[in-house]
């Protein structure tokens, strides 16, 4: 068996140079988010040979991540086979990328049976579209832009530190109360978000905010993912503030592109199944999805 272990915030110095040596696209493969979930799917993680295995329960499924790091992997997938044998369940990973299956079938021809994770799909976008907003695609959201310019005279963009971060918090409770109609994904989503807020300094987080009148009324956090990806861990505006949850995303991707111009991405996370979620994030008109897997192992 391999020997897991619950998930540290010191797990980051030796988990985030696995994770960036295997530079995947799939948002859950970050520290961020492995750390921040990990409560609601009970990740375990361990290094076995120069690998990330990361271990978790959904809908009552034991499952892995695709392993992530350099050398020998089909060792490690062995290990992790017979863990799962040693463990009285089937071999399962979740989350894995069109680029980990052809891996897969090409080492273990015949033996995985897959299944499209739609609600874990992310979707991703070119940033300077986000930032330009160009073209008829996206002509509603400069609608919405200029509309909330002309209902708010007095707002402002600010990066998110340890001095205001006290204040998004408060907006982010107020937000809660406001969604409470949807109690079992916020409820998941508070743990996560909290983990955030309590080690954003640690987690090498960033951060923007929207006031308008002084007041906080949306931010969003987020860090890199990969050599040419900006991840969005966390968006939240007033939606009864027209234009508001638009403004913080053009600006934040703007300020995206000004400290990292070599990125091309943002990782917009997934939907979770959620239908207003997905019918935003679609109008964004994504240029890809990270498309995911859950590959079963069967014996044949």
């Amino acid at each position: 068996m391999i020997n897991f272990k619950e998930i540290e915030l010191n797990d980051k110095i030796w988990m985030e140079p696995l994770l960036s040596t295997a530079d995947m696209s799939g948002c859950h493969q970050n520290f961020t988010n492995i750390f921040a979930w990990s409560k609601t799917y009970y990740y375990r993680v361990a290094q076995v040979n120069d690998y990330l295995v990361v271990k978790g329960i959904l809908d009552n499924i034991p499952y892995y991540f695709y392993p992530a790091g350099s050398g020998d992997i089909m060792t490690v997938f062995e290990l992790m086979q017979a863990d799962a044998v040693a463990c009285g369940h089937d071999f399962v990973l979740a989350g894995v990328s069109p680029e980990n299956m052809a891996e897969l079938k090409r080492m273990f021809p015949e033996h995985f049976e897959y299944k499209e994770m739609r609600e874990s799909f992310d979707y991703v976008y070119l940033l300077d579209k986000l930032v330009t907003l160009a073209g008829n695609k996206l002509h509603s959201k400069r609608n919405y832009i200029n509309r909330f310019n002309k209902e708010n005279q007095n707002w402002s963009f600010e990066k998110i530190s340890l001095e205001n971060l006290a204040e998004c918090w408060e907006m982010n409770l107020q937000w809660c109360q406001i969604n409470s109609n949807h109690e079992d994904e916020i409820a998941k989503e508070s743990c996560a978000v909290r983990r955030c807020f309590q080690h954003f300094t640690a987690l090498g987080l960033e951060g923007g905010l929207i006031r308008a009148e002084g007041k906080v009324i949306a931010f969003t956090m987020g860090e890199l993912l990969n050599s040419d990806t900006y991840v969005i861990h966390i968006e939240k505006a007033f939606a009864e503030i027209v234009g508001a949850y638009q403004m913080i995303n053009r600006e934040f991707a703007a300020f995206i592109q000004k400290n990292y111009p070599q990125q091309i991405y943002v990782n917009r996370e997934e939907d979770m199944g959620l239908e207003g979620l997905r019918k935003a994030k679609l109008s964004y008109h994504p240029d890809k999805m990270e498309v995911k897997y859950l590959a079963t192992y069967f014996e044949g």
